[in-house]
């Protein structure tokens, strides 16, 4: 991986931290990502919380900073950030709650499945919840976060097997 490595000092509640683009990459390679509520970051191809990854960088309690303070230190990384619009749903005990769709352009169901081909997947109005290796794994992380999706399934790992036509 060719991409240059962006570095920055930053003062986060009042300590001071440097922060690579490469290390924060590292360092969430293995995590899962948290809901969204309203604001991501996208790392190593996952949506995460900003607070999520800033307190995972730093060791920080989340109620140290702002998702504000977030945002702007994980842009001078050289992440992208969104925000995301909010429409309701319900849990699976009836109790309506936030349920959030991408609202940036072109990124639509079909683009976000690319990205994951091969991989479970469970969706909800429209976008991708969560995705992991095994259903087992899929399922554990929508329990934990008490998430409830509308449909879950295998990304097809290429064209042919999107399209069923079997290669000549």
């Amino acid at each position: 991986m060719s991409e240059k490595t962006i570095q920055r000092s930053v003062v986060v509640a009042g300590r001071r931290f440097d922060l690579t683009s490469r290390g924060a990459i590292a360092a969430l390679r293995d995590v899962d990502p948290e809901p969204i509520v309203a604001h991501y970051v996208v790392i190593g191809g996952k949506r995460f919380p900003p607070k999520q990854v800033i307190g995972e960088l730093t060791g920080l309690d989340r109620a140290d900073f702002t998702s504000h303070q977030a945002r702007r230190t994980l842009m001078r990384l050289g992440f992208a950030v969104g925000r995301r619009r909010l429409d309701t749903a319900s849990t699976p005990s009836g109790r309506v709650i936030s349920k959030q769709q991408v609202a940036a352009p072109g990124d639509d169901l079909a683009d976000q499945l690319r990205a994951l081909a091969g991989q479970w997947v469970a969706v909800a109005n429209g976008e991708v919840l969560h995705a992991a290796a095994t259903p087992h794994e899929l399922v554990s992380w929508l329990t934990r976060h008490g998430v409830a999706a509308q449909s879950m399934f295998r990304a097809p790992e290429d064209e042919l097997a999107v399209t069923g036509i079997a290669p000549l």
